[in-house]
């Protein structure tokens, strides 16, 4: 797509706060040039939907606390770039903080509505995998044990997406062992 790039007129002058002096208009150079205006609006394309209107809906400006604004009429109310960043995961810091503390204390698989299927390698747990129905289709959590004698010498842990299927993290503890009481553990995340 061809866009139409146009470059401002400018005057500049130390008095106006400029480093050169063009007492007429001169364009402006993108390579060294700053703007200084209040805002900027941003209007719909040419034959766009809606049609082009020359509307004020949809604008970056800066406030009085001199924080940078973005306003538009999807999102209806006047957001600051911290806005932005702060919600730009999809979820804002306490919200996550509130998951991660209900995880710590959660004995065993995942802080939602679920299902747990065990399979045995003799009397000890081969693996534990949580599902989103009792259909046991869509995984959630995956832990995986490795044994040497009764032992368990790797736990690997799998977290997965909402689709059930992809694998979003994997951590994988080594354990060592004083006798038969753990002595270290290495975590791996990947």
């Amino acid at each position: 797509m061809a866009i139409d790039r146009v470059k401002p007129l400018k005057m500049e002058g130390p008095g106006s706060g400029g480093t050169e002096t063009d007492d007429f208009p001169t364009s402006a150079d993108p390579s060294e040039d700053f703007l200084d205006c209040r805002g900027i609006s941003i209007q719909y394309p040419a034959g766009g939907t809606p049609p082009h209107t020359n509307d004020e809906t949809v604008l970056v400006s800066r406030d009085v606390s001199g924080n940078m604004t973005f306003t538009d009429s999807i999102v209806g109310a006047v957001k600051t770039l911290t806005d932005l960043l702060a919600t730009g995961t999809g979820m804002t810091e306490a919200a996550h903080k509130i998951i991660r503390h209900i995880i710590h204390y959660i004995e065993e698989g995942p802080a939602e509505n679920s299902y747990k299927k065990t399979t045995w390698t003799g009397i000890l747990p081969a693996s534990e995998i949580w599902y989103t129905t009792s259909g046991m289709t869509a995984f959630i959590y995956e832990k995986n044990y490795t044994w040497t004698g009764i032992t368990a010498t790797t736990i690997e842990r799998k977290i997965y997406d909402t689709d059930g299927s992809t694998v979003l993290a994997t951590a994988t503890d080594t354990i060592t062992y004083n006798g038969i009481f753990e002595d270290t553990s290495t975590r791996v995340v990947t």
